[in-house]
């Protein structure tokens, strides 16, 4: 019986050749009758993975220019002459200009929040408006930042609507307990702007139940405690 079953064996792997010679038979029948569309199809291949590791070392390059230009910029930023940092001095690229040059960069597009920030502390808000919305990041600090000076700029002009889902964004926005519970007050705040005190008392109950440490957290319980008052 061993030596049955071990025949059998045999022949079962005899046979698996077999179907492979044929497959490859097959194959290369086929690569013969094809090969021109096989050729076109391995050019295309190399000519698109050429492109995009060329076009990812043209924008790694292009990153690095842009992050250059922009440091005067920065300096000028921090030292709050924002016209300077905004418009550049001449010699060096203001914020703008790196927009327009290299706004399909990383720092083009960080370049965005700093316009954003400067046009908020000149007070032109509606400036200020499609510069935040242009820019994204992953950055737990930045984008949610973004989002808040969004809600500022928005609250500024009356639209509290429009303030208040930028206020929730940013809190919603990897949420920690350093900033979280200022953009749940903010959000607070635009809601009871909208008379929507069900939704304000919601952003004060985070506050004081997830953040009970935070600076906040007083002001959130003496809000809470007048709109419980009026219901």
């Amino acid at each position: 019986m061993a030596k049955k079953g071990k025949k059998q064996q045999e022949e079962g792997v005899l046979e698996s050749a077999e179907v492979l010679a044929d497959q490859l038979t097959k194959s290369e029948k086929f690569l013969e009758e094809h090969k021109t569309l096989v050729f076109s199809l391995a050019g295309l291949l190399a000519i698109v993975l050429a492109g995009y590791f060329g076009y990812k070392y043209y924008m790694e390059g292009q990153n690095t220019l842009a992050q250059d230009e922009m440091f005067q910029a920065v300096h000028y930023f921090e030292q709050d002459s924002l016209d300077l940092a905004l418009n550049g001095d001449g010699n060096y690229y203001g914020f703008l200009d790196v927009i327009d040059n290299y706004g399909h960069t990383e720092a083009g597009n960080l370049a965005n929040f700093y316009v954003g920030a400067i046009y908020m502390k000149k007070g032109s808000y509606t400036s200020a408006i499609p510069f935040l919305e242009d820019f994204s990041s992953n950055d737990m600090v930045v984008q949610a930042r973004a989002y808040s000076l969004l809600g500022d700029a928005y609250m500024q002009q009356g639209e509290f609507s429009e303030a208040a889902t930028y206020y929730t964004k940013a809190a919603d926005y990897k949420p920690n307990k350093y900033f979280t519970p200022v953009y749940l007050m903010k959000a607070g705040l635009a809601y009871e702007k909208l008379e929507d005190y069900d939704n304000a008392l919601k952003q004060y109950e985070k506050i004081v139940t997830k953040y009970p440490e935070s600076n906040e957290a007083d002001k959130a319980k003496k809000y809470k405690a007048e709109l419980q008052s009026k219901s």
